[in-house]
């Protein structure tokens, strides 16, 4: 069977990888599209300095830490959707041919693993996987497997803003039009908020985000996000940081109006140090998010399916295995694409 793994912070396809062989409560399926998400290269590039800070923290229950072995090829690819081909022995699971999705772990008798990094589970930048029965989802309404493939980041958007507490009467600035930025501002539009009022550099990108339900959109280099926020905007507003660089939260906190709420949902891989005192002297609230729950996974794929949020102004590229080491490459520049599909 074929894969695309990561090897030596560069991604490699194989083609000896041994097909799954689906044991009880699995599930055999034919990966039919994947996304390529910020964190696979965020991965690719940090994935030593990952494991590191994980390693150091506290508080976190054992499936939250990523482990697996840098020196051994890693398998990714969480956006999926795929059809289901085979059963385990004593499973009870969708029909063969079923298109389904499902959130990236495995249920296992030694616990639960996580299909966003690992040596030995293949995921869905492989032509097949496994999947545990209890969590797929079927995809609804005929949906077109590439668009279902984006409930994973479509989950992330609602996460933040359900985090946020953000009701209507307030807007939303949204900080970078990336997958996930674009997800909170589809989020943002589904819930009512107006204005949602959204900067990034790249005019792609922002063309996109006017498609997802930005009212406004900004080149920061044009106009500062909050001098466009107080032309465009009323009232309260929740700030969602999108873009995880370092320097940017403080400066949000710097810049922000008297009592906002900085979402701060951009993954930053470097110390970042802040100054307090602009917080403090204004009272901001600082919500830090990640991921979703079961129900919000829910959600967004029926969201996806029943036309509330359309994805496909997102989709603005389609790659094979073959393809996914350029695939990488390519999403470093904003300007061509902002989400890359895999289908095996």
């Amino acid at each position: 069977m074929k894969a695309a793994v990561l090897r030596g912070g560069r991604v490699v396809v194989r083609d000896d990888v041994p097909e799954p062989v689906p044991e009880l409560g699995q599930v055999l399926v034919q990966v039919r599209a994947c996304g390529i998400c910020g964190s696979d290269l965020h991965f690719a590039k940090h994935g030593p300095t990952m494991l590191e800070l994980g390693a150091q923290m506290k508080g976190m229950p054992e499936f939250g830490r990523m482990a697996p072995d840098l020196d051994r090829d890693v398998f990714m690819g969480h956006e999926f959707s795929a059809e289901v081909l085979e059963a385990g022995p004593g499973t009870v699971a969708p029909k063969p041919g079923t298109i389904v999705t499902s959130i990236p772990i495995m249920l296992t008798m030694a616990g639960v693993r996580d299909l966003v990094y690992s040596n030995d589970l293949p995921a869905g930048y492989s032509e097949r996987m496994l999947l545990s029965a209890p969590m797929l989802l079927e995809v609804p309404n005929g949906l077109d497997p590439r668009q279902a493939a984006l409930t994973e980041p479509m989950a992330v958007g609602l996460h933040a803003v359900n985090k946020s507490g953000i009701q209507r009467g307030a807007g939303a600035l949204v900080l970078g039009c990336g997958p996930i930025g674009l997800a909170v501002i589809a989020a943002l539009r589904r819930r009512g908020i107006e204005p949602i009022v959204a900067s990034d550099y790249s005019a792609a990108r922002r063309r996109v985000a006017a498609e997802m339900g930005a009212h406004e959109t900004v080149d920061p280099a044009a106009e500062p996000a909050f001098d466009a926020w107080a032309r465009a905007g009323r009232g309260g507003v929740v700030v969602f940081e999108a873009v995880g660089v370092p320097g940017l939260l403080d400066e949000l906190l710097r810049d922000a109006p008297l009592g906002a709420r900085i979402v701060v949902v951009g993954v930053c891989m470097e110390r970042d140090p802040i100054t307090p005192f602009f917080a403090i002297s204004k009272e901001l609230s600082l919500q830090f998010v990640l991921a979703y729950d079961t129900v919000e996974f829910a959600e967004a794929l029926r969201a996806i399916a029943e036309g509330e949020i359309d994805v496909r102004p997102m989709i603005t590229g389609e790659v094979g295995l073959d393809g996914v080491a350029q695939a990488f490459d390519d999403l470093a520049r904003p300007d061509e694409h902002c989400k890359v599909l895999v289908v095996p």
